[in-house]
């Protein structure tokens, strides 16, 4: 049996008191928004001050709450302390363990109105909400293009600034993302984990799997505008349309001829068509 919770103070008492009877006597004069302690007030009016304290000796970051920073110092000391039963996997908050868990029940408690789809965490619903809304509220300040989410924006942003922090063990090669580094991965191990249940054709990640996957479905989403033909992929709508507009990028450093594909490019000069490699060298006397 439960014991029913003791407090040091008359305080603490009455401010428990208050999740029962839903009193919240405290109020922001910024935002309304309303708290069952001064403490709890003055915490939130930093959102509004933009107050941050709590400084991480490690890397400067700041923060409105030491409960915060604490948590954040975890990701310098690797110190996990919330541990899954079922997998081992650890985590360095409390929530993070009990969204984990839903993967091992099942539970995905929040449901999109407009779609059905189901989530396990109230952010990850709120993140797929966007396809419906439209809503893209991080924008790049290089070039306008929006974004659902910030991860998805500062990964973008590397475009931009050529940062490629996730390198290749085996080859040294770099990326701007670690979803792309733990694909290109599978090259060195073989690894195809995406299989086509229609041939059993396996891919290294589920995006290749879903573009083989309209050769059988016959399905063509992206159109040409000038005269209408689809394509399986967006690359082949790109060079497409360049017979429209004349782009022809690749050219011959030797005699000058271009041509619209990289592919086209390479048997002119291997075993070599360009006149200008296959004549035989001047001969100065």
């Amino acid at each position: 049996m439960e014991h029913p919770p003791t407090f040091t103070t008359m305080n603490n008492l009455k401010t428990h008191l208050r999740t029962h009877s839903g009193e919240r006597p405290y109020h922001c004069d910024q935002c309304g928004k309303a708290f069952i302690d001064p403490s709890y007030l003055k915490t939130h009016v930093r959102i509004h001050t933009g107050e941050r304290p709590y400084s991480c000796d490690q890397c400067g970051k700041a923060f409105t709450r030491v409960s915060e920073l604490k948590i954040h110092q975890r990701i310098h000391t690797g110190e996990k302390p919330y541990g899954c039963g079922r997998c081992a996997k650890a985590f360095t908050t409390a929530n993070r363990l009990k969204m984990h868990q839903r993967i091992h029940t099942g539970e995905r408690p929040y449901d999109c109105d407009q779609c059905g789809k189901t989530y396990t965490t109230a952010s990850d619903l709120k993140i797929h909400q966007r396809i419906h809304t439209g809503e893209r509220p991080y924008g790049c300040d290089q070039c306008g293009k929006a974004f659902t989410r910030m991860s998805h924006l500062k990964t973008h942003q590397r475009i931009h600034s050529g940062e490629k922090p996730f390198s290749c063990y085996q080859c040294g090669k770099a990326f701007i993302d670690s979803s792309y580094l733990n694909i290109h991965l599978r090259i060195h191990t073989g690894e195809r984990p995406y299989c086509c249940d229609q041939c059993g054709k396996a891919f290294t990640s589920a995006n290749c799997l879903k573009r083989h996957q309209r050769i059988h479905t016959g399905e063509r989403p992206y159109d040409c505008e000038k005269c209408g033909k689809a394509f399986i992929r967006m690359s082949g709508l790109k060079i497409h349309q360049r017979i429209h507009t004349g782009e022809r990028p690749y050219d011959c450093d030797q005699c000058g001829k271009t041509f619209r594909t990289l592919s086209a490019l390479q048997p002119h000069l291997h075993p070599p068509k360009c006149s200008t490699l296959s004549s035989p060298p001047t001969v100065h006397v």
